[in-house]
């Protein structure tokens, strides 16, 4: 694979990792397989933070790139599986079946940025996607585990952030207006159209350029589902490794991981 661009060999994994002897259950995986577009900076920065994380709040985890950790014996191991910035069709059909019992029997999914950002193979980016099969050929993980179907996002500025659920514990010490550049993604439905879907966070489309991937002003970013006796949550901030490092960042992944291990095996819908 190269560092930055396109996995040039994209393959699924069939040999499942060996967990170390003595990691212990009820802790977080954190998954960045890329099967499609990868920013090498990124995933590093993003898996070592993820991972201080981890250690600060005393959770047992693991990090891995072989989509092989789906499998019911590892994955019964943790409580909090993040997709971090995942690209590509990473899972084949049987690893699949197996993740999708998992969150629907009571787990968490945490996707971060690029875990909900492979287009649709049509329309105007479709010749990015030559020869490579995006993670919307799974469409449960695009409409039902996501909740959204990626369309693309204009160029790295600066915009505001409203927070609009402060009570939840993802927002804790988070500003009610988060000021920050990214990426931003846009998305072909609005998820706080669908049933059930908990808006925690959006863009404010006056203060940046949407270009063509306006949302019609109101720009979800962060949100969270139950899925089945499950739940799944999903930002799709923080594009680039420096991102990582930002304090209200780390603030936020901090509390969705504290989140999602407290959210595992509760009942769902929650209020």
């Amino acid at each position: 694979m190269q560092a930055a661009g396109r996995v040039l060999e994209p393959a699924y994994d069939t040999k499942m990792p060996e967990l170390p002897a003595d990691l212990k259950a009820g802790g977080v995986l954190i998954f960045s397989k890329t099967n499609g577009f990868r920013a090498e900076p990124a995933i590093q920065a993003s898996d070592s933070m993820l991972a201080a994380i981890a250690r600060l709040r005393g959770l047992p985890y693991f990090v891995t790139e072989n989509g092989a950790v789906m499998n019911a014996n590892q994955l019964s191991r943790f409580r909090l599986v993040i997709w971090n910035n995942t690209s590509g069709d990473t899972l084949n059909e049987d690893r699949r079946a197996v993740f999708r019992s998992w969150v629907e029997n009571g787990g968490t999914y945490f996707g971060i940025h690029g875990a909900g950002g492979d287009p649709a193979p049509v329309g105007p980016r479709a010749e990015s996607f030559a020869g490579i099969r995006s993670a919307s050929a799974w469409k449960w993980y695009v409409d039902n585990l996501v909740g959204a179907q990626f369309i693309g996002h204009a160029h790295i500025q600066p915009a505001d952030i409203r927070i609009e659920d402060t009570k939840t514990r993802l927002t804790r010490n988070l500003p009610a207006l988060w000021h920050r550049s990214d990426e931003w993604y846009a998305f072909g439905e609005n998820p706080r159209n669908k049933p059930g879907y908990h808006i925690v966070a959006s863009v404010n489309e006056k203060s940046c350029d949407p270009d063509t991937y306006s949302m019609g002003g109101d720009h979800p970013s962060i949100w969270w589902h139950c899925v089945g006796r499950g739940r799944a949550l999903f930002s799709a901030l923080a594009h680039g490794a420096e991102m990582y490092q930002e304090p209200l960042m780390i603030q936020f992944l901090n509390n969705a991981v504290a989140w999602g291990i407290a959210q595992n095996g509760q009942t769902c819908p929650a209020q």
